[in-house]
């Protein structure tokens, strides 16, 4: 299963925005929401109506781009400044680094909340938090599931942190940081080994890169 609108609500919510020194919260959230408002993802969502239940006005971003499943949406340039938003590995490529930050996130992470690094240029300008609460009912039909002898494993590209934090609560095995394009290959794995594997998921891109990958 995936993680996001199947064993979650798929309501995600703003939870924290963390600036650094230089920056502000008000202006972080700005510059995020701002980059995120062409985006159709939950977590998008969540941030962009955050920003405006904080009466925060967005601004247009020059030459936006994302880059579809890495957790990133790099190209955009507000306020003559370069603007990325994603995981710690894309910021790490683009030179920003923060230790404090760091440390902060995986907090987060550990209490199930999904983490996304703000940089601004070549700096660290602070990071969002949302959070996605597991369905009330979720626990339930993954109970049934076992019950009928049926092996549950969540395939997430979230944080292995975040993943582990929901998996411990559900009682499920699970694959992180998996991209959707290479979420197929984690059901051909167990299918070698024998494994009749069915999928639930409602995401968009996943479905479009699965069934290439599983028509391959």
């Amino acid at each position: 299963m995936d993680k996001t609108g199947t064993l979650t609500e798929g309501k995600p919510r703003l939870t924290a925005v963390v600036p650094t020194q230089g920056f502000d919260e008000t202006q972080l959230l700005q510059s995020v929401a701002s980059l995120e408002k062409a985006s159709e993802h939950p977590l998008a969502a969540a941030i962009i109506a955050g920003a405006k239940e904080k009466g925060i006005e967005l601004v247009t971003v020059a030459d936006s781009q994302s880059v579809t499943g890495k957790g990133v949406t790099f190209n955009g340039t507000l306020q003559g400044k370069r603007i990325g938003v994603g995981n710690a590995a894309p910021m790490q490529d683009l030179g920003a680094t923060s230790d404090a930050l760091q440390e902060r996130a995986e907090a987060l992470r550990k209490e199930g909340q999904t983490v996304m690094f703000v940089a601004s240029d070549t700096r660290f300008a602070g990071l969002i938090a949302v959070a996605d609460p597991v369905k009330d009912s979720t626990l339930e039909a993954i109970q049934q599931l076992k019950q009928e002898g049926i092996k549950v494993v969540m395939v997430t590209g979230n944080n292995r942190t975040t993943a582990a934090t929901v998996a411990q609560k559900l009682g499920i095995d699970f694959e992180a940081g998996v991209l959707p394009e290479k979420k197929a290959e984690v059901v051909k794995k167990l299918q070698s080994q024998g494994r009749i594997v069915p999928m639930a998921g409602d995401g968009v891109n996943d479905v479009l890169h699965w069934h290439k990958r599983m028509s391959e």
